[in-house]
């Protein structure tokens, strides 16, 4: 398919226009005008950009892109050699942010509740981009018993700040990443347990004061299932050869 047809699709697929974000949303670096093979990842690292070289890819689509509000804006270091290997291979960089965050079928908070079994019925937060629901079909006696099934999940190790051992998990808050700010938000909405990827020190002293867990279940590990989940919708909306491609991240 044309590129423009593809960032048209995405646009109308997340509608960025919507969201206040940290940087540009869509295309952000153009390569060649016909795309057929797209590689996803979580973040356009060097590795990630080299792993799609290698697949033939003609388009890279991430969360996680090159561009950030408040950088300098000089192309030395890290910078060059990423912009360098897709100029030379001519390949398309596509990246979103919030806007796959909030997706409700595709994004990153929806695919991450589906994966761990939770039952998604409302939002709070900046932008609505917490999600409110309560596990579907099991029961968590404790802080404790919840950390365990996520680790199981996501194969990874979870820190769990628990403010009250003793509290069954009834009802939960999640957000992939680093949304640790929005817990407080989480807190007034009255949820027993917040799930994101990484905890500040602010938030250990709000769960254990406030009686709600939190649990750090890394900013990699949360934010996998968006970016994989739209690709296939591509796939299988356009007839594009798809692979998500995995860059492990300790983070």
């Amino acid at each position: 398919m044309l590129r423009n047809d593809l960032l048209q699709s995405l646009d109308s697929t997340l509608q960025p226009q919507l969201f206040r974000d940290y940087g540009p949303n869509g295309l952000q670096v153009e390569g060649k005008s016909d795309i057929s093979r797209l590689v996803t990842g979580v973040t356009a690292s060097r590795a990630l950009i080299e792993a799609a070289i290698e697949a033939g890819a003609d388009a890279i689509l991430v969360h996680h892109g090159l561009f950030w509000r408040g950088q300098d804006g000089r192309v030395t270091g890290w910078m060059k050699q990423r912009l360098a290997l897709l100029l030379e291979h001519d390949i398309n960089l596509f990246a979103y942010h919030l806007p796959l965050d909030a997706h409700p079928e595709l994004g990153n908070n929806a695919q991450l509740g589906q994966r761990l079994g939770f039952d998604p019925d409302g939002r709070t937060g900046d932008q609505d981009m917490v999600f409110l629901g309560k596990p579907a079909g099991q029961e968590f006696a404790s802080a404790a018993a919840l950390a365990a099934h996520v680790e199981r999940v996501l194969q990874r190790p979870v820190t769990l700040v628990d403010g009250d051992p003793a509290r069954p998990m009834r009802r939960l808050a999640w957000c992939s990443g680093g949304a640790q700010g929005y817990f407080e938000a989480a807190i007034a909405a009255g949820v027993d347990a917040f799930l994101t990827g990484e905890l500040s020190e602010p938030q250990a002293h709000y769960a254990r004061e406030c009686g709600v867990a939190f649990l750090a279940c890394g900013h990699h590990a949360t934010e996998r299932y968006g970016v994989s989940a739209l690709g296939e919708e591509l796939s299988r909306r356009h007839g594009l050869t798809h692979t998500f491609i995995d860059i492990d991240n300790p983070a």
